[in-house]
């Protein structure tokens, strides 16, 4: 029978010398075993200062997987007709689905090629004479095949970690939507690495044709500034929350971060939350943000991106409870507080117009007078009674105060 015919199983007859010296090969092997493991172990301790920094347990695991790794292919060596090994069954199912979260596609690639320097630089001392290169031929194989294993099973892991990753960033944004304030959110958002404050919540639209790749992009973009991010769609609109980066300082940082994210979103407002320092009141500038949205259309030249804080007139009369009180608080109190003089002169200038000389007619002071009571309305405010947005902001805020008193006062 010529060598290459095949026998009954249909696998390739093998030579018998070359049969014979595989054989040897594989006595030989099976004797060094606990011996290659051994030292391959030893190796990844003096030379790989990751494997010396891991903990006992992990250590373990990983010496297991170097084990395996030797038994297996001593398993595949023997039988050369079984085709590809069934490496990540018999080398990394020994191990805990948890260690790929201990050591990395890198490692894993530097304890491979520990193990495989172990094996070739014994390659005369383990092959049977003659056959040397045949002992090669296949670690090098076995090699390529556990490289390729060991990339499977991380991708598969990464996989698995982004689809969690993604269904808690859901669970952390509806949480937070819904107002739940629980000391579990910091767990979750440890989970996935936040570690970052102030936060900042940011919300807006997003085109159809754009929409199944925007939140990746929108989290690649904010996690490349050096943000925390958290994104989840709710119905039509996209929330994002952020951790600011220690670079975005200063009263403009909310803005200065969302700045460079605008355009991800679809066309329409992109209103931002107020800042916070913790993870459970991220609720309130969530719920800032989306009250905006909802009411931004009442504004139509406001900025893009624009404060949820610069739409508590539109987000009050759309029936955000939260913006009426915080119109109220900042503005109509500190000019009640301030004397019936400063309210009274807002009062009049207001219903004639905006007009200097009528308001000093009406209250029988000087224009100067008015235009100085203006002044410190606008100082203690914010907002100027001569600009229009300024007046509008402070007539709303008015409104909702006297309506607030009313309500505080019983009638006779």
């Amino acid at each position: 029978m010529d060598s290459t015919d095949q026998n009954a199983a249909g696998e390739p007859q093998v030579p018998n010398s070359e049969r014979d010296v595989r054989a040897e090969t594989v006595r030989r092997l099976e004797r060094a075993m606990g011996e290659l493991g051994t030292a391959a172990v030893a190796r990844m301790e003096s030379r790989l200062s990751w494997f010396r920094q891991m903990s006992a347990e992990d250590r373990s695991w990983v010496g297991l997987v170097a084990q395996s790794g030797v038994a297996a292919f001593v398993d595949w060596f023997k039988t050369p007709g079984r085709g590809r090994p069934a490496i990540t069954v018999e080398v990394f199912g020994t191990a805990p689905r948890e260690l790929t979260r201990s050591v990395t596609l890198q490692q894993t690639v530097d304890m491979i090629r520990v193990v495989i320097d172990v094996v070739e630089n014994r390659v005369e001392e383990l092959a049977a004479p003659g056959g040397e290169q045949q002992l090669r031929e296949a670690v090098l194989r076995y090699t390529r095949e556990v490289a390729f294993s060991s990339a499977k099973i991380y991708a598969r892991a990464a996989e698995a970690r982004g689809a969690w990753d993604a269904r808690l960033e859901a669970l952390i944004v509806d949480a937070l939507l819904n107002g739940d304030s629980e000391q579990g959110l910091h767990a979750w958002g440890a989970s996935l690495g936040w570690t970052r404050t102030p936060i900042v919540a940011v919300t807006g639209g997003l085109d159809e044709e754009s929409e199944s790749g925007a939140l990746d992009d929108l989290r690649s973009a904010a996690r490349r500034a050096g943000h925390d991010v958290l994104a989840g769609m709710q119905g039509d609109r996209v929330i994002v929350v952020l951790g600011m980066s220690e670079k975005t300082t200063g009263d403009d940082a909310p803005m200065a971060a969302v700045r460079p994210l605008v355009g991800m979103f679809g066309s329409g407002p992109v209103v931002v939350g107020p800042a916070v320092t913790e993870m459970h009141s991220a609720s309130d500038s969530v719920r800032a943000a989306v009250s905006g949205l909802r009411s931004a259309t009442a504004w139509p030249d406001a900025p893009r991106p624009v404060l949820a804080e610069d739409l508590l007139p539109e987000r009050s009369l759309e029936g955000d409870p939260d913006a009426r009180r915080q119109l109220v608080e900042e503005v109509y109190v500190p000019l009640r507080d301030a004397g019936s003089p400063l309210l009274d002169t807002l009062s009049v200038y207001l219903e004639h117009a905006s007009s200097l000389e009528a308001t000093a007619r009406m209250l029988f002071v000087h224009p100067n007078t008015v235009r100085y009571r203006l002044g410190r309305i606008g100082e203690l405010t914010g907002h100027m009674p001569a600009d229009g947005r300024g007046a509008f902001v402070l007539r709303v805020a008015i409104t909702l105060g006297r309506l607030a008193e009313s309500k505080a006062t019983p009638t006779e």
